[in-house]
């Protein structure tokens, strides 16, 4: 299984890639980091993204929908929808007139609070593929 370091420069090879990066999200800590970084500053880019990750992660309104028909209340049940380990919110794509920013959760068997950032040139990324990539890289991370 590919660590930190291999995963995000194997993130980097997605066109129109102009940074990645592990952040830890209750934190604000990044875990690893490549290419640009938004004004420069990896600590703020690190910090204001895991922000957005916890405020879409923790909040009830983006929670995993049950199937109709399913029981509330089990023991397991986190309340959210999501296994234990694994993220309510798959994904947070944040679109600008000139880039993607991708934000895909690690699902873990312990709770880590991870994800994969990734900064998108918008002409030159295809969100779609961007998301397929991380999807796969979020399923091999050693951590």
């Amino acid at each position: 299984m590919p660590g930190i370091d291999e995963c995000l420069l194997d993130a980097m090879t997605v066109n129109g890639a102009r940074g990645a990066a592990v952040i830890e999200w209750t934190s604000g800590l990044a875990l690893g980091m490549v290419g640009e970084t938004r004004d420069g500053d990896p600590e703020a880019t690190a910090a204001e993204t895991a922000e957005l990750a916890r405020m879409a992660a923790e909040q009830s309104a983006f929670a995993a929908l049950e199937p109709r028909g399913t029981s509330h209340g089990a023991a397991e049940d986190s309340g959210d929808g999501a296994a234990p380990g694994e993220a309510p919110v798959e994904d947070v794509i944040v679109t600008t007139r000139t880039c993607y920013h991708l934000l895909r959760f690690v699902d873990t068997a312990f709770d880590s609070g991870v994800f994969f950032y990734l900064w998108l040139d918008r002409r030159e990324g295809n969100l779609a593929l961007a998301r397929m990539r991380l999807r796969d890289l979020s399923r091999r991370l050693a951590l």
